[in-house]
């Protein structure tokens, strides 16, 4: 082999093609604003990528990309001898590892993340783990909220998403009283500095009641304000927290009525309880985008309902009925697993707890039984909503093996799409739901490198990437290499 040739002459190729495509020289380009000192990003455009797998085909055979305008331009079987055609760095070896799509957040709270490992609010720990006291926790947080925490806490969550392969997100940032636009301008600011990175969409939020509280005729003023400002890309509430059904109707109407108004996707987090004496909300959400006609009036925009854990009760008969009245309209749903089993089915005060029911969408389930278009996200990090997990949703995507009894190959594939196509789908970042990665897809990627250093052990499948993914990764973004730099 020619590589053997030249390493008997003092030359180690992958060693010099890995120094000139991941160091952090000239050639790469800053991304975001270093004033505040945080840590950057490099870029570095890639027009070739060698000896990748591709999911879905022979776990033997092994394909060389070629990047051109963004977009992937061929994809041939690959050849040896073209690791050491040239030194360019512009042509990435894949060193045999898989190359997916790239990873997404289609429901992320930007603004709330990492409250618990923050020392600023190391003096509200989590006392009983339940609903009520992190709505009192979180809103206490709020009361102290600043640019620089808002700010610092948000890099953390957009820098460890980046690097686990996220190249999209949906995050949501509160606008309300106490904190008016904090939250929603540390967003926009984030926004802009990693728009090198990864395709930030901010939610203005309302998590405050917008017609049951004394600030709600502020909060829907603030909401208005909000929407107007360019960079929102979706308006969304949670009807759940007004204090009677006939205010969760209003809270709804208004906020369908200010989506389309505005022209922006729609975000709605709805039954967030297990109570099968209450009737869902989500029938009347339905029942109202249809009065409205969003499907034509909206102008493609999506919609999507989160949590909507009271669903976890219906039967095959009531889920079946729900896909038949939702018809063309562009609804996805998302189940937050993490969050999901933290909160729901916690038993009452004095008793063991034998049982603990717990209510989290069956999102496999809905997709490939009744055809529904659903997702999975993180929800929140680090807070008292859900104190564990990571930004990571390949990490997700492993635990939902457990959470929904799914281990076969294709509940590995859904699974993959759930955390990468079928949420950028969901969210407006993307159109198609499958893996296969196609001439003119936009060469947005995350290369996953499944051989065991030092002889170890090898993933050779996805369906393993999922059971235990791997932490070695590279990301790119509309066809540039984004790296991390400590």
């Amino acid at each position: 082999m020619a590589a053997d040739f030249l390493k008997s002459h003092g030359i180690d190729v992958q060693n010099e093609m890995s120094t000139i495509q991941f160091s952090s020289g000239s050639l790469a380009q800053d991304v975001g604003n270093t004033e505040s000192g945080e840590v950057r990003f490099s870029r570095q455009k890639v027009n070739q990528i060698l000896n990748v797998k591709l999911p879905g085909g022979d776990a033997d055979k092994t394909w060389d990309i070629t990047i051109e305008d963004d977009t992937i331009a061929s994809i041939d079987p690959h050849r040896p001898e073209s690791l050491i055609s040239s030194l360019d760095p512009s042509i990435l070896d894949g060193h045999n590892a898989f190359l997916c799509p790239s990873l997404c957040h289609p429901h992320i709270h930007l603004d709330k993340c990492f409250l618990l490992s923050d020392p600023k609010y190391a003096d509200l720990p989590i006392q009983k783990g339940d609903f009520a006291e992190a709505l009192s926790l979180t809103s206490e947080a709020k009361s102290r909220f600043s640019p620089d925490d808002l700010l610092r806490r948000g890099r953390w969550l957009v820098e460890e998403s980046i690097a686990a392969g996220v190249t999209c997100m949906r995050a949501f940032v509160e606008v309300d009283a106490t904190v008016r636009f904090k939250c929603l301008d540390a967003g926009m600011t984030l926004k802009t500095q990693y728009r090198d990175a990864c395709e930030i969409q901010i939610c203005a939020f309302a998590q405050n009641p917008l017609f049951s509280s004394d600030s709600a005729v502020e909060g829907r003023r603030l909401m208005e304000e909000a929407v107007e400002r360019k960079g929102v890309d979706v308006v969304g509430s949670t009807p759940y927290v007004e204090a009677d059904e006939d205010q969760m109707r209003e809270n709804v109407d208004w906020i369908i009525d200010t989506a389309m108004r505005y022209g922006k996707h729609l975000d709605l987090h709805l039954d967030y309880h297990l109570d099968a004496s209450k009737e869902p909300m989500v029938s009347y959400v339905i029942e109202a985008l249809h009065k409205r006609d969003w499907t034509h009036k909206a102008r493609n925009k999506q919609i999507v309902l989160g949590h909507c854990t009271r669903l976890t009760l219906f039967t095959t008969k009531q889920w079946s009925d729900l896909r038949h009245r939702i018809q063309d309209l562009p609804i996805s749903l998302v189940g937050l697993p993490n969050s999901d089993l933290f909160m729901m089915g916690k038993p009452a005060k004095g008793e063991e707890g034998g049982q603990r029911v717990r209510g989290t969408l069956q999102i496999p389930q809905m997709i490939q039984t009744h055809h529904m278009k659903g997702t999975v996200g993180v929800n929140n990090v680090g807070n008292a909503f859900t104190p564990q997990g990571n930004c990571d949703p390949l990490t997700l995507a492993s635990m939902c093996v457990g959470v929904y009894q799914a281990g076969t190959k294709r509940d590995a594939e859904v699974l993959y799409e759930c955390v990468s196509t079928r949420a950028k789908a969901a969210i407006g970042c993307g159109e198609q739901f499958a893996l296969q990665t196609e001439v003119g897809d936009r060469a947005d990627a995350v290369l996953i490198q499944v051989n065991g250093k030092m002889g170890g052990r090898r993933r050779r499948t996805l369906q393993e990437i999922i059971y235990d993914p791997p932490k070695e990764r590279t990301v790119l973004y509309r066809g540039h290499l984004v790296r991390q730099e400590i």
